[in-house]
């Protein structure tokens, strides 16, 4: 089986962005663990990425617009499969901390991506 080199990269950058405090914290590390796995990232690779995450270089953007494009961006790669999976929620979440983004923010950010019952987006 092959890697989608997209998903790879995508995940990379939310490894880039957990890390870029200087440190992944315990509760990270699980929340990337299992999008690993969803996405079917081989330990030995997510370990590797894990390790040189001081290494991949992302830039926290300067500016308010640029953050919440970033948490968008984010928000579109965790349902390209249909659903927030718990574990790409709680990843967003922290990010979105990282980032300054308020909660409010965050939660409507998150519901216009979600479909309404009828079938459209919120």
């Amino acid at each position: 089986m092959t890697l989608d080199p997209i998903k790879l990269e995508h995940f990379r950058n939310l490894v880039s962005l957990i890390a870029a405090d200087g440190k992944i914290e315990d509760v990270e590390r699980v929340a990337l663990s299992k999008i690993a796995y969803e996405r079917g990232i081989p330990l030995d690779r997510f370990t590797v990425m894990l390790d040189k995450a001081d290494e991949y270089k992302y830039l926290i953007p300067q500016n308010h617009h640029d953050r919440e494009k970033q948490l968008q961006e984010m928000i579109e790669v965790a349902l390209i499969d249909g659903y927030f999976a718990p574990a790409e929620l709680e990843l967003i979440t922290m990010v979105s901390e990282k980032l300054g983004v308020e909660k409010t923010r965050l939660h409507d950010l998150i519901k216009s991506y979600q479909p309404s019952p009828n079938g459209h987006s919120v």
